[in-house]
Order: C-alpha cells, then sequence, then structure tokens
C-alpha cells in the first residue's frame, strides 16, 4: 500500500514538473525564436520599402523564388539547374576538402599534443599559415591543378586544417598526466594508450575543431565559387547578383544559413553518439 502511494505521488510530481516545463519548452523552442525571424522579415521589408527600386519585400521575393522552392532539382539544359543541384555539387566540394582536412589534421593535432619536439617544428607553420585568407590560396590552387573544381576542394582542405589541429593538440595534451603514469607503470604499449587513454579522452576537443572547421569550410565554399564559377549555390549568388535578381540572393543566403545549421547539428550527433555524451542544448 505504501509503495502504491509512493509510486502515485512520483507520478503526480512528474506530470505536475511537466505541466510547468512545457510552456518554458514552447517558449524558448517557438515562440522566442519566431520573434527573432520575425522582426528579421521586418527590417528587411523597412529596407526594401527604402530601397524598392532594387530590393524586394519578402512577399515579393516568396512569389519570384516558387519554381526554386517548389522545384530544387529541375534540370532545363546544362547550365540551368534547380537550387537543390547547386547545393549539392558545394556541398561534395565541401566533404571532400574537409574529409581530406581532417583525415591530416587529427593526426598532426596528436603529433603535435604527444611529442614536444614535434610542436616545436609545426607550431610555427600553423601560426604564419593560419592568418592568411581563405582566398589568397585560390590563385595558388589554380596554378597547382588548372582546373577549378579540384582548386575549390584544395582550398577547403587547407582551411580547414587549423582549427582541428590546434583543437586536436590542446585535447592531447590536456590529458591527465596521472592516467598516462598509470599506464606506463602498466606497461601499456603506445598505441594501446593512444587508442585507451588519450584519444577518449581528447574527442570532444577533437569534435569542437572538426565543427569549426566545417563551419569555415561551408563559409569560404561561397566565396571560392564566386570567383572559379561553375555549378555551386556560391556561383548562383553571384550570377544572380550579375542580374540584379536579389529575390534568388536572398533565397540562396536562406539555403547558405540552413544548411550550415543542419551540418553542424549532424556533427554535434556524430559527437553524442561516438563519445556517448549528451548534447548540450545550446550547442
Amino acid at each position: 500500500m505504501t509503495i502504491q502511494l509512493n509510486l502515485s505521488a512520483i507520478a503526480i510530481a512528474g506530470q505536475a514538473a511537466w505541466r510547468r516545463a512545457k510552456p518554458i519548452v514552447v517558449r524558448d523552442v517557438v515562440i522566442l525564436p519566431a520573434i527573432g525571424f520575425l522582426a528579421i522579415i521586418i527590417l528587411w521589408w523597412i529596407i526594401a520599402l527604402a530601397n524598392h527600386e532594387l530590393m524586394p519585400t519578402p512577399p515579393e521575393a516568396l512569389v519570384a523564388n516558387l519554381d526554386y522552392i517548389l522545384n530544387p532539382f529541375y534540370q532545363r539544359g546544362p547550365g540551368n539547374l534547380g537550387i537543390g543541384w547547386l547545393l549539392l555539387a558545394s556541398l561534395r566540394r565541401v566533404m571532400l576538402g574537409f574529409l581530406l582536412g581532417a583525415v591530416v589534421a587529427i593526426p598532426l593535432g596528436f603529433l603535435i599534443g604527444m611529442s614536444r619536439e614535434a610542436m616545436l617544428a609545426i607550431n610555427p607553420l600553423i601560426q604564419i599559415f593560419k592568418p592568411v585568407s581563405p582566398l589568397a590560396w585560390l590563385p595558388i590552387s589554380l596554378a597547382i591543378f588548372n582546373l577549378a573544381d579540384p582548386s575549390a576542394i584544395f582550398v577547403i582542405f587547407i582551411t580547414s586544417l587549423w582549427p582541428t589541429i590546434i583543437n586536436t593538440a590542446l585535447g592531447v595534451s590536456s590529458v591527465s598526466k596521472d592516467y598516462l603514469d598509470v599506464a606506463r607503470v602498466l606497461e601499456m604499449p603506445r598505441w594501446r594508450r593512444i587508442t585507451k587513454i588519450i584519444l577518449p579522452a581528447s574527442l570532444p576537443y577533437i569534435f569542437t575543431g572538426l565543427r569549426i572547421s566545417l563551419g569555415i569550410a561551408w563559409l569560404v565554399i561561397v566565396a571560392v565559387e564566386m570567383l572559379t564559377g561553375g555549378i555551386g549555390i556560391g556561383f548562383f549568388v553571384w550570377d544572380e547578383w550579375s542580374r540584379l535578381n536579389l529575390s534568388s540572393v536572398f533565397l540562396a543566403v536562406l539555403v547558405i544559413g540552413l544548411t550550415g545549421l543542419l551540418l553542424d547539428f549532424a556533427v554535434s550527433r556524430i559527437e553524442a553518439f561516438v563519445t556517448h555524451r549528451p548534447r548540450k542544448a545550446n550547442s
């Protein structure tokens, strides 16, 4: 009887807590973000009304972009593709450059974090090349590859290296010395120390670097495609601006932003799966 009363009390308390939390969840997840988006749309509308000769209002942009929105994967000729195909072309370049960068950056970060000599040898190079603008690498890559597509991938590769290297090295060097001392006492092989102690402890740092690198890669591809041309969301922005079609430019900005959000969310979910740590609400 006492156990049943306790269970009933727990159930009632849980329902009461849910009723109290539900308005907070609705406010934080729905109402406040909606207010933010509404404020941006109102600001856009005001600016468009002040400069209506060139800039469309939100309803005008929506009507003008209905074909792109309803038919994102149309093919009406060699250079006339829906925005879905352009987005996929840009994503392919970004993912290739980003994954190649991760394959190089993570081992380099481990090397720097575990070896003082490697840190002294490589760190000056990182500090020299890290501040270089991504677009400064584009003429060099074009001279090497003579093609736009591999040049864009190379620029993504170079610019996505630094955050992952730095964060991986920081994570490796931050591993508790007590754990490493215990591993030495147990005569644990070096590879086992790396896989069983250093890697698990460094994973949150590594994923932080990967998320930063992926954000930079997605940011850079738009600028690179504006300069190299071809098929891609960046060239689409530049081509539509050349035609003074700002409605399509606004659509591209929205697509680019939403895609970046989804990419970051995907990496955060992978991090939660690999590290077995719940994703933070603000990440």
